[in-house]
């Protein structure tokens, strides 16, 4: 398994893919369009975050999208995991957790000294994060009225 950033076509693909990512990571709640999903994230690229991707072979498997956000409450600028995702096919094989490895590295080697991810209560891969060791830090409550 190689870990890097994607080219042109892998971005494309990535594109084309994340409605369904979102959808996945949002429990069904997160139904974009293509057009959506390139209004969010290309403001995110051009500000310096960036896509890494694994593969194997000409085969893409799953990717993460790390930047830096600025908490608006301290104005401390920290390292984001903005998106994580691995296909179907290739779940159950620790690439998840490759890929936040290296994105935190990545982070790491940029100065940031915090990382902060957000995840759909029920998510699975909060037990990865929590292992990774990640920890709650806010809460997000809703009420359906």
């Amino acid at each position: 398994m190689e870990i890097r950033k994607p080219n042109d076509s892998e971005y494309k693909k990535i594109l084309s893919l994340t409605p369904r990512a979102l959808l996945d990571g949002t429990l069904g709640e997160a139904k974009l369009s293509d057009e959506k999903v390139k209004q969010l994230i290309e403001p995110l690229l051009q500000k310096g975050s960036c896509y890494l991707i694994a593969t194997e072979g000409d085969h893409l498997m799953g990717w993460i999208l790390i930047g830096a956000r600025q908490d608006p409450l301290t104005e401390k600028i920290y390292g984001l995991i903005y998106e994580l995702f691995v296909l179907e096919e290739f779940r159950g094989k620790g690439i998840a957790r490759k890929l936040i490895e290296t994105g935190i590295e990545h982070l790491k080697h940029d100065g940031y000294s915090e990382i902060r991810l957000s995840v759909y209560a029920g998510n699975q891969a909060i037990k990865l994060y929590e292992k990774l060791g990640f920890k709650n830090r806010t809460i997000t409550m809703s009420m359906n009225i």
